[in-house]
């Protein structure tokens, strides 16, 4: 999933910077550092397998498929959450980049969110994640191939140095709006590196 640009509050100089994440694990996912009680790692609620990963430098290589194996119910409201941490002085802290919708499956294929311009958009069975997206067990989420460079670009303000991390949680609501408490939780970390 590549890096989502957000809203950037406060001051701003007038020149802007494009910032790229080189991964320190090769294994992309991560799990939480501070999850939330009862929460599974991402390859705790895909299953991978069939996924072809290949890293070139800054380029990620994606292509296939993952399979769903969260164990929710197919009438769940699935939240998402994104959000970037700065790693400073040993500890992690929060950063302006954030992002957060309460149905992810209703707005997955829009067009207009950043996670459709780095991810879905690259969805080959687009009908069928539409109709079930990742909640429904077993679910196979197949891709045409595509890269993936996590960036965030056009940034103005403080320079952008050391290590930071994704934070992206997903979590999936009853029908009363009841939170599950089995949510994904799992992070993308690497050392931001300026690029223009």
């Amino acid at each position: 999933m590549r890096t989502l640009m957000l809203f950037v509050f406060g001051f701003a100089s007038s020149w802007a910077a494009d910032y790229e994440l080189l991964l320190e694990d090769p294994d992309i996912f991560s799990p939480c550092t501070e999850p939330p009680p009862g929460s599974i790692g991402f390859h705790d609620a895909f299953d991978i397998g069939d996924l072809v990963v290949d890293q070139d430098m800054d380029i990620i290589h994606l292509s296939e498929s993952v399979t769903s194996i969260w164990d929710v119910e197919p009438t769940d409201r699935i939240s998402a959450r994104f959000a970037i941490m700065h790693y400073n002085r040993g500890s992690w802290e929060p950063t302006v980049f954030s992002m957060a919708t309460p149905d992810f499956c209703a707005s997955m294929f829009d067009e207009n969110q950043s996670w459709f311009k780095y991810w879905t958009k690259h969805i080959s069975n687009r009908d069928e994640v539409m109709e079930k997206c990742f909640k429904t067990r077993g679910t196979v989420i197949m891709h045409n191939p595509f890269d993936l460079q996590l960036r965030l670009t056009d940034i103005r303000g403080a320079t952008l140095r050391g290590r930071y991390k994704a934070v992206v949680t997903f979590e999936a609501v009853d029908e009363k709006d009841v939170p599950r408490r089995n949510s994904i939780c799992f992070e993308i970390r690497g050392e931001a590196e300026k690029i223009n």
